[in-house]
């Protein structure tokens, strides 16, 4: 008896599970521009992001949102190009405030050739060098017309929207003040923590 209640416990406890990993893909389905809050320790953002271009990337950030997964991430990097003194990229989403990683989901196939371009404001999916199918949570603001990222004779970096709200919010990130990382490795981590509280999906617009 004991063991048919552990059994029953273990297919319960499962279902939930599966119930609560929700999929990116149905949520406002039928709306190829769904708009996301991104709320912030400085600040809010809004982003457009677009099914029509790159639904693969747009519904995996959406299946990380709506599960809550960026809940307590930070952008840990804040970089510019300080040969061309230019602002750089803005990157975010994978790690916790300790800069420890963050749970990752399958990688997903680079969208990069959709067409949209790593202009400034645009967000873009994240991956490792040299592995352009390797994103899967992280992601980034370009903070520049970044020309460079886009898909040439090799893979670029998939845009998937735009910002709409909160250039303020992003330009105040831009100056925090960054500097060299142990744990990470890198000069450009911010020395007090830019927060992701929590991403919202906002209600669908009606035409």
């Amino acid at each position: 008896m004991i063991r048919i209640l552990v059994f029953a416990f273990i297919i319960v406890t499962a279902s939930f599970a599966q119930a609560a990993n929700k999929e990116g893909r149905f949520v406002q389905k039928d709306n190829l521009f769904p708009k996301v809050q991104i709320n912030t320790s400085l600040g809010k953002i809004i982003v457009e992001l677009d099914r029509s271009r790159a639904p693969l990337t747009v519904n995996n950030f959406l299946t990380y949102v709506v599960n809550g997964d960026y809940k307590g991430s930070v952008f840990h990097r804040v970089e510019r190009d300080e040969a061309n003194e230019k602002d750089f990229v803005i990157q975010g989403g994978g790690y916790d405030k300790d800069y420890d990683g963050m749970f990752e989901r399958k990688p997903i196939f680079n969208e990069s050739g959709n067409g949209l371009k790593n202009e400034m404001y645009s967000v873009a999916m994240a991956y490792q060098d040299s592995k352009p199918h390797s994103g899967t949570r992280q992601f980034f603001f370009n903070m520049d017309d970044n020309d460079h990222l886009n898909p040439g004779r090799g893979w670029g970096f998939a845009v998937f929207g735009n910002v709409t709200d909160g250039y303020e919010t992003l330009d105040k990130i831009m100056q925090v003040e960054t500097g060299y990382n142990q744990k990470l490795g890198y000069s450009f981590i911010p020395k007090t923590a830019v927060i992701i509280h929590s991403v919202d999906i906002l209600p669908a617009e009606e035409f």
